[in-house]
C-alpha cells in the first residue's frame, strides 16, 4: 500500500516561533505560528490539515460505500471541524466534526444515514483519530434543477 510524507520545520521558541509544513506531492506549502494554531492568527495548523484529511477520506469512504450497494453518488461535500483542547499539563485533539451532504438519487433517509454512519466507522482516518470524539451530521439533499 501507499505510504505518503509530509516534513515540517519549526524556528524559535513556541510562543515567538514560526514554521513551515509541506506535502511531500508539492500540493501544498503553508507556515504555521502558535497564533496560528492556537488563536486566531494567519498561517494554517495541524489541526486542519487534520481536519482536510478527515472530510477528505470520509467521504472517499462514503462514496465507495454507496457504490458498492448500487448507488451513484453525484455530489458529497463534508467539513471536519477539529478541536484541539488543554488536558491536564498537555494538549489533545479531542473531537472531530463531520458534517456532510450529498447527492444521491434513489436512496432513502434512513439507508444514506446508514452508509454515512459506516463510513464514519470505516474510514481510514476515523480509526487514526480513535482517541477522539467523532460525531456526524448527515444530510441527504436533491441535485440543483439545471
Amino acid at each position: 500500500m501507499a505510504t505518503r510524507t509530509a516534513d515540517a520545520e519549526w524556528k524559535g521558541s513556541l510562543r515567538e516561533g514560526q514554521g513551515w509544513m509541506r506535502l511531500g506531492s508539492g500540493a501544498f506549502q503553508g507556515s504555521y505560528s502558535f497564533a496560528s494554531r492556537f488563536e486566531q492568527g494567519a498561517g494554517t495548523n495541524p489541526e486542519e490539515l487534520i481536519g482536510a484529511a478527515h472530510a477528505g477520506c470520509f467521504s472517499m469512504a462514503l462514496a465507495a460505500g454507496l457504490s458498492q450497494a448500487g448507488y451513484d453518488p453525484q455530489r458529497i461535500h463534508t467539513t471536519a471541524r477539529v478541536t484541539i483542547e488543554q488536558t491536564g499539563e498537555g494538549f489533545a485533539i479531542t473531537k472531530s466534526e463531520l458534517q456532510t451532504e450529498a447527492e444521491v438519487p434513489g436512496i432513502d433517509e434512513a439507508a444514506f444515514h446508514q452508509f454515512a454512519e459506516q463510513a464514519k466507522e470505516g474510514c481510514p482516518v476515523s480509526k487514526a483519530l480513535a482517541g477522539a470524539q467523532i460525531t456526524l451530521s448527515a444530510a441527504l439533499v436533491q441535485p440543483a434543477a439545471v
